[in-house]
This record gives C-alpha cells, sequence and structure tokens, in this order.
C-alpha cells in the first residue's frame, strides 16, 4: 500500500534525513522542497521512500 500525498504534506525519508514539504506529486513520484542551511534544496523522490512526518509540539 501507498502513501498518498498532497501538495504543501510534510514528510520525511523512511531512512531519516530532513523535513521536506510537498510541491507536486505524479505518477507515483513526490517533489519535495527542504532547507539545508540557507539553501533551498529540490528533488523528486518515489513516493514508497517517504512517510508522512508527525512532530511532537506541544502546546500549539
Amino acid at each position: 500500500m501507498h502513501m498518498e500525498f498532497s501538495v504543501g504534506d510534510t514528510v520525511q525519508l523512511k531512512s531519516g534525513g530532513e523535513v521536506m514539504t510537498v510541491e507536486g506529486v505524479s505518477a507515483g513520484q513526490v517533489d519535495c522542497v527542504w532547507f539545508n542551511a540557507k539553501k533551498v534544496e529540490r528533488s523528486t523522490f518515489d513516493v514508497r521512500t517517504l512517510e508522512s512526518f508527525k512532530n511532537d509540539f506541544s502546546g500549539f
């Protein structure tokens, strides 16, 4: 079963790494954007390699 993501969702690689924002979804591919220090990074990932990011912030 594959996750379905929408533009604006926050995701992370199943293996860990930076939290990314979904910019687009097409044919099993997910376009993501994130910051590396102050530099904007972008890449496309297979939907099977990503999971939804759940933060643990409390009080918001």
